[in-house]
């Protein structure tokens, strides 16, 4: 497993070396997006909107927009300076609650943890505590250029740390429009819903829950594949791209023939030197 985050974690005076690998991932199927007209990829560049230019990765810089149209340059070096100062930290649990008084709608991302070389023992230390103590820890950690705050807890015999929100990043419920005050029920419809709920309630199996439209689309894209319903991107047209290699001798052979002008001229120039010789030749004739 990819181990994308190496560190330390510690509560009091007790310190672990741990490894985060990610205990999620994404198996959203992935569309790519063609030009209809030759099923080629379509590309996305970066233009300026200023003078339309194409920006390459080693001319672009970060800004914060303080105001509309105004930013604050950040230099890169500033950025990863205060980005290693801060993840070189060891990872401190600053407090320890119950895991029911913190609502879902807090928790972000999952990612397992690993004990590094020598933190075997510290890591069972605290894996055992939490199990016994029926308690997660509250840490903080630097991922990614941003700080998180983070739950430490157990799953199945393994250390895990859920990322959390801060409070200032969940919106209040209050902001949700047209949710009604009261509760305009009766007894009746209430007494009937919870009876439906009973009916339905059971022992979560996460197994037997399956992303269907995904199944759906995978067993598509198959039957397309299977039935050659495919296409190929056309072939991008290049005036030099000569693939045959006697194509490519005979254009080589064309580019470099002089002129028809050129040749008579150089037949000329070769014949002038030929005329002293047969003067020179029939002058000793005469002598003999």
């Amino acid at each position: 497993m990819h181990t994308m985050w190496k560190g330390s974690i510690s509560f009091g005076l007790v310190n672990i070396p741990i490894k985060l690998h990610t205990a999620t991932e994404d198996k959203d199927v992935k569309l790519r997006t063609l030009h209809n007209k030759c099923h080629a990829p379509i590309k996305y560049e970066k233009i300026c909107t200023a003078c339309e230019e194409e920006v390459k990765p080693e001319d672009i810089v970060k800004a914060y927009e303080y105001t509309k149209g105004k930013f604050v340059v950040l230099d890169q070096e500033d950025l990863e300076k205060l980005r290693k100062e801060n993840e070189e930290k060891a990872v401190e649990i600053i407090d320890f609650v119950k895991i029911e008084e913190i609502d879902p709608i807090y928790f972000g991302r999952s990612y397992y943890m690993s004990p590094n070389e020598g933190g075997s023992k510290a890591y069972s230390l605290l894996r055992k505590a939490l199990q016994e103590s029926q308690k997660v820890g509250i840490a903080k950690i630097i991922i990614r250029s941003k700080e998180q705050m983070a739950v430490i807890r157990v799953y199945e015999n393994t250390l895990v740390m859920e990322t959390i929100h801060y409070p200032d990043e969940v919106r209040h419920a209050g902001d949700v429009p047209n949710v009604p005050a009261d509760d305009k029920v009766t007894e009746k419809e209430l007494v009937t819903a919870i009876m439906l709920i009973d009916q339905l309630t059971t022992e979560f199996e996460p197994e037997k829950y399956t992303d269907e439209y995904r199944t759906a689309l995978l067993e598509l894209i198959e039957s397309k594949r299977s039935g050659q319903e495919t296409v190929t991107p056309a072939a991008k047209e290049t005036a030099s791209n000569v693939t045959d290699l006697m194509a490519a001798l005979q254009a080589s052979i064309d580019r470099t023939k002089p002129r028809k002008g050129t040749m008579i001229k150089k037949e000329t120039a070769a014949k002038k030197p030929a005329a002293p010789r047969k003067k020179a030749v029939s002058k000793i004739k005469k002598e003999a």
